[in-house]
């Protein structure tokens, strides 16, 4: 499979401290990868310079040439007087590219990701469609490479089913996907596989067709030593 994302020996640091170290990755195209960690292991910092927020000390990162990338973050903040179908026509308008505005095409989103009902608005949203309309919204430009930040977390059982579902389609039609979340039972149930970080550095690899050690045992084990 052909690499959408390398980093190589990717460093940061912040007033003199270091908070990613020699960071390297390939990510291929197609493939769902997790970025697991305790709070602080730098996760966070990777995904802002990929985004190109904030710039790599030294080292490198390449992105496929014409992949395009959508970004969900953890947080999502959108206007609370505006309806589902404004928050998509600004951002489409954000995008620059007329064929996005198309209310149909927009329409199709949001109806992927369970929000077909444009006419609410968004003060009156539980926390599960506020991420679902933030994937909405990432998926806009049809992105090649879909960054999800926490997608599942603070979700009820069946929000959680819902978006689980939606990124496997998604994985389906073709799109990388990289997902930071500390929910280990939803990476294991979608991605194929990912690294775990602790103060900035890989400490191991996981796979999905690992089968000797749950990826529980295994995070828990790797992340909770000193």
């Amino acid at each position: 499979m052909v690499d959408m994302l390398v980093l190589d020996n990717v460093n940061k640091e912040y007033k003199g401290t270091v908070v990613v170290n020699d960071l390297s990755l390939n990510i291929k195209k197609g493939e769902v990868f997790a970025l697991l960690g305790a709070n602080g292991a730098g996760k966070t910092t990777t995904i802002k310079m990929i985004l190109g927020l904030t710039k790599a000390s030294s080292g490198k990162i390449e992105i496929d040439n014409a992949a395009k990338i959508g970004y969900s973050p953890e947080t999502p903040y959108f206007p609370e007087y505006l309806t589902a179908m404004e928050v998509m026509n600004y951002y489409a308008g954000v995008e620059g590219d007329k064929s996005k505005k198309d209310k149909s095409y927009l329409q199709s989103l949001l109806d992927m990701t369970g929000l077909s009902d444009t006419k609410i608005k968004v003060k009156n949203y539980s926390k599960g469609m506020i991420q679902r309309l933030a994937l909405a919204q990432a998926l806009i430009s049809d992105p090649d490479i879909l960054i999800l930040d926490e997608p599942t977390a603070g979700l009820d059982a069946l929000g959680r089913k819902h978006n689980l579902e939606l990124l496997k389609r998604l994985k389906e039609q073709g799109k990388t996907i990289i997902i930071n979340s500390h929910i280990l039972h939803d990476i294991e149930a979608v991605c194929d596989r990912g690294v775990i970080m602790k103060k900035g550095k890989v400490i191991d690899t996981w796979t999905k067709d690992e089968s000797s050690e749950s990826l529980e045992d295994k995070f828990v084990r790797l992340v909770g030593e000193e």
